[in-house]
């Protein structure tokens, strides 16, 4: 039966807040093989019953399930609307319309009537209090409501409230971007919260990045001196009138209970300093301040549709732990990022005190160093009422271990949960095998994503930094595109990117970018070394592109187009010879091969820099080609050749030497294509040796690592890929699992063999950016690949690389089409050959090319026609789902 399953909104389920019309898909199932969609049919209406369509597509005659743009349709702002599919296929059936899914639209800045107010004055500059702000307004009678929505942001991080009640389920909104040019607002439909009679609006307001110490120079009001907030709210009545309620110097402002509130060091909070019932109409707020009107911006408001920072799950302690000095210590078994919930009784005046952190040291004490500066703390005073419940408000913490500092009584298991917070991202990958080891690399690869993507992507969540690391984004922008829909997250980002780029393309070190202007007495960082390093600043070009080939995101590709060749052109301006560089490299990353007591890996700066230039100027031309820019693709192509020309010329000897004898420097050459066909297997097999000189182990760092098994298994070695993955002691991915790792670690020797710790200047516990390895899983061991010529998985590749010592593996991934499925197993061999049975699952209006890597006896081909090719057999798939086995 055919059906269409979901309809999705710029790759999302649903939408609230957008200024133009989405870009619409949807996701069909079906029992039968190879189903292809004929036609499709959509309509748009503000009616559920769609009894009268503000558009309607009729019949469309093609294929296209994905990235489908609509003709400008004038929509009314503040307003929900409907979407309904219907679709035929290639064997005559059906589907019927389609549920419908539903979006929200957002505020065009010319609409706004709110401004932006503050309970703050110039000399809260230095502080970092919360404050509260009210007002309000009565619905009469004869007001009937047919909806309410609300569009709000805050300079500062903010919490809505309406008569009572918390506003959605977002927390630390309006999010972190680069404020002065882009600053996201929320849009809700509030019309449940809205009462007859007396109604009132109101808003917590903290410091959050706009205001508060920021990065490991511990600048503060970076983006301004006071929080403000902004809000406006269309009430559409019965009768067609609207009824607008909007931020004015007639709100009232307080100072709330959060006493303090930052990023990094946490919250401390006196509840009897509560305003109960300050949202509710009842209240009396008579002693409440004039609030101040604020010269900001509204120019700069732009919707966040969808990806907010919510509660994703809730995790109870594992224990509670009495350690070796006597302290009190919470375990919840897994590094995570978020805030702990607790209930509390207790005398007003007592207090609670928690200290979050990542590990314990050696011998099983507390150990805070590597937090640097970051304290990491909630420190709440009791208000003597019987049970209370707390949580924080405007911070987060990196933590799988509470030290419980102060408590009034013994604690028990059950006063506390974990929180754990990140950017609300639809999970879409999902490995399995027969090695627990594996699966726990896997487990922690996961939970380094949800751990660092809290609205942006942070190079740890737990020290006083926290920032937006280009390199550590780029790295992992593939395995996070596996793992969840990063789309929307990567898109809001790479937008900011844009907007922090210098005049002349250059690319900042993190994004948003609070470095430059700010590092004047940082060793690594001053003299505007804040921008432009090679494998960093190539997130610019690297990102755009892997979302085109994961989403077939052609709109954020042409988005992001100039910024892109912006940075291609900075690096082609301080060329000589197609040789570029720029005052700060980091090069391979805290590589092992690295000089003692130096970060920087031995692979020359020359050859990764001319590396990336090569990878990110052939990228820009693939994307031209993509957007159609036929004169662009040309120029950079010629561009493109000019610089792996050049490189050969630099780094290759006559005999195929390649000069720099380090494993990044041959990884590098052969993923990125540059070595010349004459020297590939001289190249290859100075690869293994540099392994063998490690007895089979890497000493990579953040460039070198994420190419390793591809490398190797892109040129025949795809054992020596398996060898090196399954690696358990020191230095391996496999290491941190056996020594009781539940996320990534920013060094391969975090802990060391002996127990004790690398240095704490630098010593993460959440660092995803060696969980790179990840897309290997996906793309190799699984096999699931997509074509450039047909991106987001239209057109895939299933080829699956078994080995490892693996019985058997799962893989999921979920494409904007449906899932693709496929499960290898592998028997012992026998006679000389090993037996392999594929399931694959293929999602309609989709197929697949099925690579049999290595068959050379096919067993059972489910009807599938394979022809023999290059190291085994290949057919050409429709969807459904299909078994086959072969003999290799």
């Amino acid at each position: 039966m055919l059906a269409v399953e979901k309809i999705t909104l710029n790759y999302e389920t649903t939408l609230t807040g957008c200024e133009t019309l989405p870009v619409f898909g949807w996701i069909i199932t079906s029992s039968l093989r190879d189903v292809q969609q004929r036609s499709w049919r959509l309509q748009l209406s503000a009616q559920e019953d769609f009894a009268q369509c503000l558009f309607d597509s009729g019949e469309m005659h093609d294929d296209r399930s994905s990235n489908i743009e609509l003709p400008d349709v004038a929509c009314q702002h503040s307003t929900r609307y409907f979407v309904r599919v219907h679709i035929t296929d290639n064997h005559g059936e059906e589907s019927g319309w389609s549920p419908a899914a539903t979006f929200i639209t957002g505020l065009p800045a010319q609409a706004w009537q709110g401004v932006f107010i503050s309970a703050e004055t110039p000399q809260d500059k230095d502080n970092s209090k919360g404050t509260l702000l009210r007002h309000a307004f009565s619905l009469s009678d004869g007001d009937d409501i047919v909806s309410a929505v609300v569009h709000a942001s805050a300079l500062g991080l903010y919490q809505l409230w309406i008569n009572g009640e918390k506003v959605g389920r977002d927390e630390l909104s309006p999010g972190w971007t680069s404020y002065h040019h882009h600053l996201l607002y929320q849009t809700w439909d509030v019309t449940e919260h809205l009462r007859e009679g007396e109604n009132v609006i109101g808003a917590m307001v903290g410091a959050g990045w706009y205001k508060g110490d920021m990065s490991f120079n511990r600048y503060r009001n970076y983006y301004g001196q006071q929080t403000g907030f902004i809000c406006h709210m269309v009430v559409t009545l019965r009768d067609g009138s609207q009824r607008i309620i909007a931020t004015d110097a007639h709100w009232q402002g307080c100072d709330d209970a959060i006493l303090f509130a930052e990023i990094y060091d946490g919250e401390v909070y006196d509840a009897r300093r509560e305003q109960r019932g300050w949202s509710e109409p009842a209240f009396s707020a008579g002693h409440w301040r004039a609030v101040t009107t604020l010269a900001a911006e509204t120019s700069v408001l732009q919707p966040q549709t969808a990806c907010p920072v919510q509660e994703i799950e809730r995790l109870a302690p594992c224990s509670i732990i009495a350690t070796p000095k006597g302290e009190t210590v919470l375990d919840f078994g897994q590094n995570l990022s978020g805030w702990v919930e607790f209930r509390v009784r207790g005398a007003a005046g007592e207090r609670v005190v928690l200290r979050h952190f990542e590990v314990l040291d050696a011998e099983g004490n507390v150990y805070l160093a590597n937090l640097r500066t970051a304290k990491q703390c909630i420190d709440y005073t009791l208000r003597g009422e019987g049970e209370e419940c707390y949580h924080p408000h405007f911070t987060f913490q990196g933590f799988r271990y509470v030290l419980i500092e102060r408590w009034p009584g013994t604690p028990t298991r059950d006063d506390f949960v974990a929180v754990v917070l990140h950017s609300a991202m639809t999970p879409t990958g999902h490995i399995e095998t027969s090695n627990a080891d594996l699966n726990q690399l896997h487990h922690n690869i996961m939970w380094g994503l949800k751990g660092n993507f809290v609205d942006i992507p942070t190079d740890c969540p737990q020290r006083d930094e926290r920032l937006g690391w280009t390199g550590d984004a780029q790295i992992f922008c593939r395995t996070a595109s596996y793992l969840m829909q990063t789309r929307t997250f990567f898109a809001k980002w790479l937008t900011d990117l844009q907007h922090d780029q210098t005049p002349e393309g250059g690319v900042p070190h993190v994004i948003p970018d609070i470095l430059t202007g700010k590092c004047d007495n940082d060793r690594f960082l001053s003299h505007g070394r804040t921008h432009s390093a090679a494998a960093w600043a190539d997130a610019a070009v690297i990102n755009p592109w892997t979302l085109y080939l994961m989403y077939g995101d052609k709109q954020t590709l042409a988005r992001q187009y100039g910024s892109m060749k912006a940075w291609v052109e900075f690096m082609h301006d301080n060329a000589v010879e197609n040789q570029w560089s720029w005052k700060l490299q980091f090069g391979d990353w805290v590589a092992l091969d690295a000089k003692e007591g130096s970060y920087f890996g031995a692979t020359p700066n020359e050859l990764t820099c001319m590396a990336y230039y090569a990878l990110s100027t052939l990228l820009l031309a693939k994307s031209a080609k993509a957007l159609g820019n036929d004169v662009d693709h040309t120029h950079y192509q010629a561009l493109h050749t000019a610089i792996v020309e050049s490189f050969r010329n630099e780094f290759f000897t006559a005999t195929g030497r390649l000069a720099a004898r380090t494993q990044t420097a041959h990884i590098l050459a052969l993923y990125f294509q540059l070595v010349p066909d004459a020297h590939r297997e001289r190249t290859v097999q100075t690869l293994l040796e540099l392994l063998a000189e490690n007895d089979g182990h890497l000493v990579t760092g953040f460039v070198g690592t994420p190419y390793f098994c591809h490398a190797l298994s892109e040129n025949g070695q795809a054992d020596a890929a398996w060898q090196l993955l399954m690696k358990e002691d020191f230095p391996s991915w496999l290491y941190q699992v056996k020594a009781g790792a539940t996320t990534i670690w920013e060094h391969w020797d975090g802990v060391k063999p002996d127990g004790t710790m690398w240095s704490p200047d630098m010593n993460s516990f959440n660092h995803y950016a060696y969980g790179a390895i990840g897309e290997w899983l996906y793309r190799v061991a699984a096999g699931i690949n997509t074509e450039e010529h047909a991106p987001g998985f239209k057109s895939s590749v299933l080829r699956p690389i078994p080995g490892g010592g693996l019985t058997w593996l799962k893989a999921r991934y979920g494409s904007v089409y449906g899932d693709i499925a496929v499960h290898w197993t592998q028997e012992p061999a026998r006679d000389g050959l090993q037996s392999i049975t594929l399931e694959v699952d293929i999602p309609p209006n989709t197929h697949s090319m099925v690579i049999l890597d290595g068959a050379q006896t096919l067993l059972d081909t489910d009807g599938l026609d394979f022809a023999p090719v290059d190291g085994g057999y290949s057919a050409q798939v429709g969807s459904g789902h299909y078994r086959v086995i072969w003999q290799r």
